[in-house]
């Protein structure tokens, strides 16, 4: 049986009405606002990006690469692929490596695997010229003591819909191609704590909130994103699915991607990496092209739970021009110094879905949970629905899509709006929009009232909280298991925080994931539970493809 290849992975799972059951019998909603096609793609009607030209993106490299051989490559495989940042920084410290090469070593894997050939991937969109002297002059600053974070000279992705100086912020969409803007709040924070900007990453376009009947990973931009572990098989997952796929490939160190409800928790577990979704407003939103101001935010994505934390940690701060910022929880400690130094688990009551007991690999991680001393109660998903999610969604960008194009956009942009954005598109729809753009027409449609308005947020809020609490304050739980991104679309509407982790493959070798999802600002708990857990069950295996 071929996987289900879910077309808007903005998922809602939920234990409601018109289910379906999925292979592993686990529930899912057949009135999921973002699952509004559960075709399954066989073929793609396109696959290799129309507006990128490799030979132009290549050449601001080619003179700074010519000296890097397939011979220095090798050498310096062993020291890379697959090690974490301290591990990393390490090497730097003991003179076995530099960020220079460091950088070019990332550099040469997606020149070699990334586009126009029989492993390509699709999943960088644009590349930092000067992102080779930029860590020349690292390796000067660390002689110089001037390394304060461990995200320092850290080559990192980031979601073409983030805001960054020096590459156009697309969204994946042609009628963005020239959208230069300046760095977003959490860009702006990646280069006060020294990471280095590598370049952007593909997505679904428009953080799949535009064609409806589509492959996620698919932008006009960028192109069909391709699973390493199943090229043109498995689904990539979306919206970041370019941040997901690039970690998992080893072309970066760590990504960011952006969620509204499942973005970055479905191409992390779909991609056998680790993604975490903020509690909304941890994290700034200011100079990220939006979906939803109620819902959205960025996040971290890396092949394991310590670069996670070091990079939410880089990306951590409070942004006064963001209605929704919080001060984060644990003011002045990191998210990663001393936080994995003992089991955290031990102790920690966890619920587990009864209706995702079906599914061996969830069984198999509530078992290696235990081993590590937490205490597994079973609960029954809470009967509540999440009525008007999408019109949620069409009533936010329809107002944050200009007040970005406002406030955040290229002053030089054309298009002022969704309605623009559909004329613009009419003019070469087979190139622009070759799937259509159904859920734009839906956000043209849409209205509401102030009150109306206010009173769908009011309720989707309180029965995604509903949702989770009911269980966790009758149970005395410290936190709830899921998978994938099955309970993101609750996740979402509550502005919890969630973190997958590779928990195994299914019998067709897809990957999946555990999720944990607990209560606002508890982002140190789940790094630590989950820390745990990866490091116990150690389920993440690199594609073979591409080692």
């Amino acid at each position: 049986m071929k996987p289900i290849l879910f077309c808007i992975t903005l998922m809602i799972v939920c234990s409601c009405k018109n289910t379906e059951k999925s292979e592993e019998g686990a529930e899912k909603s057949s009135t999921d606002i973002s699952a509004i096609s559960t075709k399954e793609f066989t073929e793609f009607k396109v696959l290799d990006s129309k507006y990128i030209d490799n030979s132009k993106l290549w050449e601001p490299f080619n003179k700074d690469l010519s000296d890097f051989t397939i011979d220095k490559y090798n050498a310096l495989k062993p020291l890379i692929l697959e090690q974490d940042i301290p591990t990393l920084q390490q090497h730097i410290q003991d003179g076995k490596l530099s960020y220079e090469d460091l950088t070019k070593f990332y550099l040469y894997r997606i020149r070699a695997f990334d586009r126009e050939n029989d492993l390509s991937l699709n999943s960088v969109i644009s590349l930092n010229p000067y992102v080779i002297s930029e860590a020349q002059q690292k390796d000067v600053d660390v002689k110089n003591k001037m390394q304060k974070h461990p995200i320092f000279g850290m080559p990192i992705l980031l979601k073409d819909n983030i805001n960054t100086e020096g590459m156009p912020t697309t969204s994946g969409a042609v009628a963005f191609q020239n959208n230069n803007a300046k760095d977003a709040f959490i860009v702006e924070r990646l280069k006060e704590q020294g990471a280095l900007i590598l370049g952007k990453a593909n997505l679904s376009e428009w953080a799949y909130f535009f064609c409806g009947d589509c492959p996620s990973g698919y932008s006009a931009i960028g192109g069909q994103t391709l699973n390493p572990y199943g090229r043109k098989i498995m689904d990539t997952g979306g919206s970041s699915s370019g941040s997901g796929v690039a970690v998992a490939a080893n072309f970066c160190v760590a990504a960011v991607g952006t969620e509204t409800s499942g973005s970055i928790l479905s191409p992390a577990s779909q991609n056998s990496g680790v993604g975490l979704k903020p509690t909304v407003g941890l994290l700034s939103r200011r100079g990220i092209v939006p979906i939803s101001s109620t819902l959205d935010t960025p996040g971290p994505m890396a092949k394991n739970v310590t670069d996670t934390a070091i990079l939410l940690d880089a990306l951590v701060g409070f942004d006064d021009t963001d209605p929704k910022s919080v001060k984060r929880d644990l003011e002045g400690t990191s998210y990663y110094e001393n936080n994995f130094k003992e089991n955290k688990l031990r102790g920690k009551r966890l619920g587990a879905f009864t209706t995702l007991l079906e599914d061996s690999l969830y069984v198999r991680a509530i078992e290696d949970l235990k081993t590590q001393g937490a205490i597994i109660i079973e609960i029954e998903p809470e009967k509540v629905e999440l009525p008007d999610f999408l019109r949620l969604l069409n009533l936010d960008m329809k107002n944050d899509l200009p007040n970005y194009i406002k406030t955040s956009g290229d002053s030089n942009l054309t298009v002022k709006s969704v309605q623009d954005v559909m004329a613009f598109n009419q003019k070469d729809s087979m190139s622009t929009m070759p799937y259509g753009q159904s859920l734009f027409a839906g956000i043209v449609a849409d209205s509401a009232t102030d009150k109306e308005f206010s009173e769908i947020k009011t309720t989707l809020k309180t029965n995604g909280k509903f949702f989770f609490d009911t269980p966790l304050e009758r149970d005395d739980l410290d936190g709830i298991l899921s998978i994938n991104n099955y309970h993101a679309g609750f996740a979402a509407v509550a502005e919890y925080p969630a973190i997958t982790v590779p928990m195994g493959y299914t019998d067709n070798g897809a990957p999946k994931g555990l999720t944990f999802i607990g209560k606002p600002l508890t982002e140190a708990s789940l790094l630590s539970w989950a820390y745990t857990y990866e490091q116990a069950s150690k389920r993440r295996v690199a594609p073979e493809n591409y080692n």
